[in-house]
């Protein structure tokens, strides 16, 4: 990931909406959540949803699957590992921080 894809990242981000969003994504896992239940997850419309899923798609961070009628989207667990992986590429200069980073997602 390179500082450009970084930065639109963390727009996408920069948004209660889009954060909740990503967030309740990231807690659901893998089988992601459909249109209406994340829209239920962060207290918007589906209208509203599709304006701040359109960032996160975007951005790389949110995929979307359609299957007839229903959408199902999911968090980009690579991108979401590559995302932190550059924040905190040179953590510390080499030296050991003062709290121990969790682990990434192994999602």
């Amino acid at each position: 990931m390179d500082s450009i894809e970084t930065v639109q990242a963390l727009a996408a981000l920069a948004h209660p909406v889009r954060l909740g969003a990503f967030r309740a994504l990231v807690v659901a896992g893998p089988a992601g959540l459909s249109q209406k239940a994340l829209a239920e997850a962060v207290g918007v419309g589906p209208t509203n949803l599709a304006f701040h899923t359109k960032e996160l798609l975007a951005a790389g961070l949110v995929t979307r699957v359609q299957a007839k009628q229903f959408v199902t989207y999911h968090a980009a667990f690579e991108r979401m590992n590559d995302l932190l992986g550059y924040l905190t590429e040179n953590c510390c200069a080499g030296a050991a921080c003062a709290a121990p980073a969790q682990a990434s997602c192994a999602c």
